[in-house]
């Protein structure tokens, strides 16, 4: 029965250096070293890590308007996100390559490919040799997030076969999604990755529905992040005036395919919390559900998902005759 690896996993409750891309770059792959120290074979960290989930600001925005400080603050944002590839793909790539491990990290992606403006709340991939195996652009930013993100499309729902098993997942409220859910669970996803901004209870729930409807073993991960972090020269941080001290108190957690909880729920700290996962647990949690095979009703019910890439633009040229 070695077919089913044993799969030591951390998932890391932090916070970045806020609006810092290359210090907060620099604090995930120390916790990446730490985290591989012990032996650690998947890292996941939280959604938007670098440079930041930008928590309880408005970027100068009420309906009908926005204001010239507001684009300060976007600008700031901007400046510290992500180009993928970039120097900080490069040196989150050599971080996973010296640990030897599987990188999962969310980052705010400034799109270079075709507009040159639009950001996106992304999941990166690295794989143990150093290389970006893959990308995960958040399909649907909620409320407020729809004004700094862009909608990610269905060339992105990826799962990655790896020889831990088959690695994938949604970001936040993605998971909400039901089809979304489908989507990956259609590609036979055992480790579902769930970075998320929600600390609320409830969202425990949410992962361990998800854990025992796919069968998969399901990683949440959030920061924990106070008000004290934010930097103080950072435009609209007026915003936070009336912000709790603790702005996310985290709630990173690694469950079962059958919704039992491994480790955490971690509370009000930093820290990282580790599960050796069993593989075929993925396997015996089937012989009863399997929500894309034998529990499915195809005559009833299906779902049809578009992965191509969709752009605003597309050039087609023709020969000069």
């Amino acid at each position: 029965m070695d077919m089913f690896p044993q799969v030591k996993t951390a998932v890391i409750q932090a916070a970045p250096i806020l609006f810092d891309r290359e210090a907060s770059a620099a604090k995930a792959c120390d916790l990446t070293a730490e985290a591989a120290a012990e032996g650690a074979q998947l890292i996941l960290f939280p959604e938007a890590f670098i440079p930041a989930y930008p928590r309880g600001l408005s970027f100068g925005t009420v309906v009908g308007s926005r204001s010239p400080e507001g684009r300060l603050t976007w600008e700031r944002y901007w400046v510290n996100s992500v180009d993928i590839p970039g120097p900080t793909t490069q040196l989150l790539g050599a971080a996973a390559k010296a640990a030897n491990a599987y990188l999962a990290i969310g980052v705010i992606e400034r799109d270079t490919q075709f507009s040159g403006g639009t950001l996106y709340c992304t999941l990166l991939y690295f794989g143990p040799d150093g290389s970006l195996l893959g990308k995960h652009r958040k399909l649907k930013p909620t409320a407020a997030e729809r004004l700094i993100w862009g909608e990610g499309d269905g060339s992105t729902l990826t799962v990655l076969d790896t020889p831990l098993g088959k690695m994938g997942g949604l970001i936040c409220w993605e998971n909400y999604m039901p089809l979304a859910r489908m989507a990956m669970y259609s590609k036979g996803v055992e480790l579902y990755l769930a970075p998320t901004a929600d600390s609320r209870d409830t969202w425990q729930a949410t992962l361990r529905h998800i854990a025992c409807e796919g069968r998969c073993f399901v990683l949440g991960c959030n920061q924990f992040v106070t008000k004290a972090m934010y930097p103080l020269d950072l435009p609209g941080i007026e915003d936070l005036a009336d912000q709790p001290e603790i702005m996310c108190r985290g709630g990173s957690v690694i469950i079962s395919p059958l919704g039992e909880i491994l480790a955490g729920p971690l509370y009000d700290e930093e820290g990282i919390l580790y599960a050796t996962l069993d593989l075929a647990d993925v396997a015996r949690g089937k012989l009863d559900f399997d929500v894309t095979g034998h529990y499915a009703r195809p005559d009833l019910f299906q779902l049809i998902v578009n992965e191509r890439e969709v752009t605003a633009v597309s050039h087609q040229f023709s020969p000069i005759t």
